[in-house]
């Protein structure tokens, strides 16, 4: 090989480096085509969610084996899903995913005792209490654009039926009643108060330890009256039911 030639060969080679370098890698090719249904999720952690189980089915061909990794590894819980549902068509080789995910409806402040330090989470409207980055996934990608009320609950008082009890009343509000919510909380005797922003002035409502529903509907419906009167009441005593109790402050 001449020197001309050794030339042309080793530009050659430097050309198809230099192109190597910046070239975008391969994606891996799939034996098998998907769709994605996100629902309410956030997309980035259902997406990857599907990744993972397209890689275990073109290992398995199994549906069933799907089924059982969702158990074994938690995989409901771990990407906040409320439901799922996969479908394989044989003839087009053609795998669907849906997924859903349950709305967030208040931000939980869990406090303990004194001295001990109490966690955040999110309560969602099937009950359920999830992480904080629930909120974050979907906020940061436009699916949650609303504030969260906060609520306030004390350890020894918070369970499972508590849980739903609570998404049960947020959920039976309209959206303009809710959109006032300001705080909530649950104090050690299980006793219940609302905290409202009232054409932004507060008004605290004590509904104590029982009849909650029948007592956040006459709230609502208080409020509406009072916001047509042009009136906020500073203090809504609701702890007996059939007797309702309002103080207005002096300047109202």
């Amino acid at each position: 090989m001449n020197r001309v030639h050794r030339i042309i060969l080793i530009l050659s080679l430097l050309f198809a480096v230099s192109l190597s370098a910046f070239s975008k890698p391969m994606m891996k090719k799939r034996s098998i085509n998907y769709k994605t249904y996100f629902g309410s999720c956030p997309s980035r952690v259902v997406g990857n969610l599907t990744l993972e189980l397209l890689s275990e089915y073109e290992r398995t061909k199994s549906l069933r084996s799907l089924k059982k990794k969702f158990i074994r590894e938690g995989l409901k819980e771990k990407h906040f899903l409320s439901s799922y549902k996969i479908k394989y068509n044989q003839v087009s080789n053609f795998l669907t995913f849906f997924y859903e995910c349950p709305a967030p409806l208040l931000k939980v402040q869990v406090y303990k005792e004194e001295g001990q330090e109490g966690y955040s989470a999110i309560l969602v409207e099937n009950g359920e209490l999830f992480d904080p980055t629930y909120e974050v996934l979907l906020r940061g990608e436009k699916k949650l654009k609303k504030e969260l009320p906060v609520i306030s609950i004390p350890l020894s008082r918070l369970d499972i039926e508590l849980q739903k009890k609570l998404a049960y009343l947020i959920k039976l509000v309209k959206d303009k009643f809710r959109s006032k919510l300001a705080e909530m909380i649950i104090s050690d005797d299980n006793a219940l108060t609302i905290i409202l922003s009232v054409r932004g002035k507060p008004s605290s409502a004590f509904l104590g330890k029982a009849e909650w529903k029948t007592k956040v509907l006459k709230l609502q419906k208080l409020i509406s009256y009072m916001e047509k009167k042009r009136r906020v009441p500073l203090i809504i005593n609701l702890s007996n039911s059939k007797k309702v109790v309002v103080k207005f402050s002096d300047n109202s």
